[in-house]
């Protein structure tokens, strides 16, 4: 069935929205997203549940869901295993649009490399201009970035000129962590850390008692320390930080960047049969992949 731009357009936001807040929708919030008369949305809403593409759901909180025939019509699986490839904005991710597919069209120009963005969602909640990225994708763990120089909005596509492309390794961090694991115990001192720091040009170890983990002490920590007035004779595990992520051996890289991302933090401690063997800090992965 052809379905008219502005049918598409509500329909497609109709599934973005609900994917999203997994509830019945209401036509003020697709008019929203859209840039359209409520009243419009609300007579084109009429016009496709008559053909089943949506279902009404009655009451102050009703609204609208799309059906499977909406899904099907679209081309869009509304299974909720799939994996969701996000296009980050200034660092941010885009809510409401997903990449369904990426189509390299001038892949062999010797000076350009343009792509086809193919979205879940609506290209109104981008620009001209916008300087994105996409992924990583499920399987080559592939980054784009990119900036929008034009949208199909029949398509729900985004036309970027591409300007980098990496694809995140798919091995384990066992293969990029520091090791031997340089460490401390929690007797001790604030001198002995700056010692260690200095004698294997590092900015940071964990705190091991017994063979368990108990904490880190960073460079930061210790200029904090100084700087409060604590003399350098104070044990170090006065001021570690107890909260340390462990990520097991087997881990693969990207996930460690999405971690570092996560959680603001600077390095990870590495985990084996719930040992620690080793450390993989942000300067380990830079050294990697330097464009990250």
């Amino acid at each position: 069935m052809d379905l008219s731009l502005i049918q598409k357009d509500i329909l497609i936001t109709l599934i973005s929205l609900y994917q999203q807040k997994s509830h019945s929708i209401k036509g003020e919030d697709i008019a929203e997203v859209i840039h359209r008369n409520p009243g419009t949305v609300r007579n084109q809403m009429q016009a496709l549940k008559a053909i089943g593409f949506v279902d009404g759901v009655p009451g102050p909180k009703g609204g609208y869901i799309p059906t499977a025939l909406a899904y099907k019509e679209l081309n869009l699986s509304g299974d909720e295993g799939d994996y969701d490839v996000n296009i980050n904005r200034n660092g941010k991710i885009v809510k409401g649009a997903k990449v369904k597919e990426i189509d390299f069209i001038t892949l062999c120009h010797p000076d350009l490399c343009h792509a086809v963005i193919k979205l879940i969602g609506s290209t109104k909640l981008f620009e001209i201009g916008d300087q994105i990225s996409i992924g990583p994708t499920p399987v080559n763990k592939l980054v784009i970035k990119g900036e929008i120089f034009g949208m199909d909005e029949g398509e729900q596509a985004l036309l970027i000129s591409t300007y980098e492309m990496v694809s995140l390794p798919k091995n384990s961090i066992k293969n990029y962590m520091s090791t031997p694991l340089k460490t401390l115990a929690n007797s001790n001192t604030l001198f002995d850390a700056i010692a260690l720091f200095n004698a294997h040009r590092i900015h940071g170890a964990p705190i091991i008692e017994q063979g368990k983990l108990k904490g880190i002490i960073t460079v930061s920590d210790i200029t904090k320390a100084i700087e409060n007035g604590l003399p350098l004779t104070t044990n170090v595990s006065i001021i570690m930080t107890k909260d340390v992520v462990e990520v097991p051996s087997s881990t693969k890289l990207f996930e460690v960047v999405h971690r570092f991302k996560e959680r603001e933090i600077g390095r990870l401690i590495i985990v084996e049969d719930g040992k620690p063997i080793g450390i993989i800090t942000q300067s380990d992965i830079m050294r990697v992949f330097p464009s990250l």
